[in-house]
């Protein structure tokens, strides 16, 4: 049997557009919630629950359903299809386990199938939301789960990736080097100052993109 492929990913997405749970936690920044959809619909309304340990900025319709420790399970009603982020990550066939809130920004663990995957979501939720981040990747292997790196392409200019490609290429991150600088900013046509200069600014989005927390 082979082992599985797919990635458990966790995100934060800052500032969602259409989502009221991460509205009430936003005006209260000492609370914390736990959103789950319930028997979601395209085409009706998708009827949502939370736990929050505060009723003072919980909108009056929303039902107080039921006193649980130290919070209270909240319900409510909203259409549904209004691209909220939970639906754009269920639009690429990815059940969303486990969404929670604080100060007005989402948690959202979902497993994609590949990384190819886990790509177009991403892509999708910044087009939308603005800001996400990776906050953890794990893929399973037949021994162990593996910690992924997500390193967005898009984040360097065209001319760091060329730098980066033609480094690469000519073995400049080789042990030993089989390039120095000079030969590869003269193979690229351009001086030696602004090679370095392109590939100090890319190896620090690629650092900050693996070391980010």
């Amino acid at each position: 049997m082979t082992s599985a492929a797919g990635i458990r990913a966790e995100l934060k997405v800052t500032g969602p557009s259409g989502c009221p749970v991460a509205s009430v936690s936003k005006d209260d920044s000492s609370g914390y919630a736990l959103s789950r959809s319930m028997a979601p619909n395209q085409e009706g309304s998708v009827t949502e629950e939370f736990v929050f340990d505060s009723d003072e900025a919980v909108p009056e319709d929303m039902e107080r359903l039921f006193d649980y420790g130290d919070g209270t399970v909240y319900r409510f009603a909203r259409e549904g299809g209004i691209g909220c982020p939970c639906e754009q990550v269920e639009t690429f066939d990815c059940p969303v386990v486990d969404v929670q809130t604080r100060d007005g920004a989402l948690f959202l663990t979902f497993h994609a199938p590949d990384v190819e995957t886990l790509r177009d979501v991403v892509a999708s939720l910044r087009e939308s939301s603005g800001s996400v981040d990776v906050r953890r990747l794990l893929q399973s292997s037949s021994d162990e789960s593996r910690d992924l790196v997500l390193v967005e392409r898009g984040q360097l200019t065209d001319r760091q990736r060329e730098v980066l490609e033609m480094a690469h290429e000519m073995g400049y991150f080789d042990h030993p080097r089989q390039a120095n600088k000079g030969e590869v900013a003269t193979e690229l046509g351009i001086t030696t100052s602004t090679f370095s200069e392109h590939l100090a600014m890319a190896q620090k989005k690629l650092m900050g993109a693996i070391l980010q927390d």
